[in-house]
């Protein structure tokens, strides 16, 4: 008898105009709904991607009644992290709204006792790394793990690294857009986050191939 597989859906926060459905849509994964406040952003993705459902204000999102996805992905807004912003962190009006994700992310574990989302994936600015002397970035860890995080000795983050807790194993990693063909320089941090076991390292670090970065 064959094996039944399971299509792996996405729920993207912060959707703007559906970077990460795009990326989804080229792995093979279906994007279920999305969440964006800016009509034209909201417009673009009606038009390449009509089947998403779109939910609107973050702020205004149950996570435990919207449909369960097994990924849900936000970058969400860098403005007070940014080294080009006012460095206000995750307190700043526009950063705080990571903790909304975060919110409707654990709403949806425990509508579904655990089962959704299996993994989270997590994109802003490499700012995030220095943003209130590596605070932000700790405090960015223990939301998404629930579990006390240090700081290094070196009271620096790495440009990449991985921390396992009971919440599952987080990885993050910088990367620039210069070795994707775009003309800049253009670092992003993105991060993993696998609640059901350890594959968040291997997901982000291990390439499937010797080219490229």
């Amino acid at each position: 008898m064959d094996q039944i597989q399971h299509t792996l859906t996405l729920g993207s926060l912060f959707d703007g105009i559906a970077g990460f459905p795009l990326a989804a849509a080229q792995n093979g994964i279906k994007t279920v709904w999305a969440s964006e406040i800016i009509d034209d952003c909201v417009d673009i993705v009606k038009k390449h991607f009509p089947d998403i459902e779109h939910l609107g204000d973050i702020t205004k999102i149950d996570g435990g009644k919207i449909t369960p996805v097994d990924i849900i992905s936000f970058g969400s807004p860098c403005q007070n992290l940014s080294t080009a912003g006012n460095q206000k962190g995750l307190d700043g009006e526009k950063s705080q709204l990571f903790f909304e994700a975060i919110r409707i992310i654990y709403e949806m574990r425990g509508a579904t006792n655990g089962k959704y989302p299996k993994y989270i994936i997590w994109e802003n600015v490499a700012g995030a790394f220095s943003s209130n002397k590596g605070q932000d970035f700790r405090r960015v860890l223990e939301e998404i793990t629930k579990t006390y995080i240090p700081m290094p000795n070196s009271r620096k983050w790495a440009a990449s690294g991985m921390v396992r807790s009971s919440a599952g194993s987080t990885a993050w990693r910088q990367m620039d857009a210069q070795y994707w063909g775009v003309p800049q320089r253009r670092k992003r941090i993105y991060l993993v986050h696998d609640f059901s076991g350890e594959c968040a390292p291997e997901i982000l670090f291990e390439c499937e191939s010797v080219l490229g970065y």
